[in-house]
Order: structure tokens, then C-alpha cells, then sequence
């Protein structure tokens, strides 16, 4: 559990650091509300605070004073009886891009949880950070269709991503086998 804070802490000052990319566009739209429940990482960009999790998953709770309670959770691949989590907030600081969250597993630190592309129906997310360090596909299903994360991949890579690190995610663990 420390070496997960330690690390989502460290990620959380990286994202901190200017890029000179252009900016990375978001969905108009987001409604919390609908975006909340817990959501399967399909795959992601290779990331220290994550490495070596599997089943990984993401619940979002909105609180009463409009923020988002975020609960990370996923298993070592060496162990998958050991479960990880983790537990921040997340809001929109700027009504004006409600897809641009900021998210906080640690106080002061900060990082920029920005949903770039959103299935209509609220059933997959691409979200990334405008530094192009950091990406995930996510799913409302532990599964996705081979189009839908194609489609996906190519959003990703068109917003300057390095998609071709992109790495799938199991969620096919089954605790204390």
C-alpha cells in the first residue's frame, strides 16, 4: 500500500510538468452523474504506480458537495490474492471544460485526469494527461470490442500519444487461487 501511494505521488507532481504539445481536446460534455460507477482498465500506458496490477478498476462516487470520490483498486500479478487500492478525490476546477478533472490521491499533489473520448451511452472512456505520458482505455465491462478499442488506439495516436506502448490490462484474475 505505500509503495502505491509513493507512486501515485510521484505521478501526481510529474503531471505538473509543461508540455510542448498542443493542447489536448476533451469531450464538451460530461456528466458525472453518468460517468460514475467503476470502470475496467482495459489497457494503459505503461506507468510506475501501476506496475505489475491486474484486474485493475476505477469506481467513481459522486459526493454530495460535487466532487468525485475515486477508488482504485487491482491485484499483483505475482499474487493476485493481494489486493492494492487506493483512495483520492477528484473535480472539475473550471465549469468551462467539465472533462478536465483534476484528481488528488495526496495533499497538496495534484494530476490531470482529462477524458478525451466518451461512448455516448457512458459504456468506454479514453482518458489521458496533455503531458501524453499517461493514457487509459476504460470500460464500463471487464471486455471491450476489438473495434470500439481500435477506435480508440487511433483517437490516442492522432492527440500525439504512443499508443504503440499501450499495454492490455487481464482482468481475468481470480483472487486466492
Amino acid at each position: 500500500m505505500q509503495n502505491l501511494l509513493i507512486t501515485a505521488l510521484i505521478m501526481l507532481s510529474i503531471t505538473t510538468c509543461k508540455s510542448e504539445q498542443k493542447d489536448l481536446p476533451t469531450v464538451k460534455e460530461l456528466d458525472l452523474t453518468k460517468y460514475a460507477g467503476t470502470w475496467y482498465e482495459i489497457a494503459r500506458l505503461p506507468n510506475s504506480f501501476e506496475k505489475d496490477l491486474e484486474c485493475v478498476t476505477a469506481t467513481y462516487t459522486v459526493l454530495p458537495n460535487g466532487k468525485v470520490e475515486v477508488l482504485n483498486k487491482g491485484y499483483t500479478n505475482a499474487d493476485t490474492s493481494k489486493l492494492k487500492s487506493i483512495k483520492g478525490v477528484a473535480w472539475v476546477p473550471d465549469n468551462n471544460y467539465p472533462a478536465r478533472l483534476k484528481v488528488r490521491f495526496f495533499w497538496p499533489f495534484s494530476g490531470k485526469y482529462w477524458v478525451i473520448a466518451l461512448d455516448k451511452d457512458y459504456n468506454y472512456a479514453l482518458v489521458g494527461d496533455p503531458s501524453r505520458k499517461y493514457l487509459w482505455i476504460l470500460s464500463k465491462s471487464s471486455t471491450l470490442d476489438d473495434s470500439v478499442y481500435s477506435t480508440l488506439v487511433n483517437i490516442a495516436k492522432e492527440n500525439g500519444f504512443d499508443a504503440e506502448k499501450l499495454m492490455m490490462v487481464n482482468q481475468n484474475c481470480h483472487p486466492n487461487k
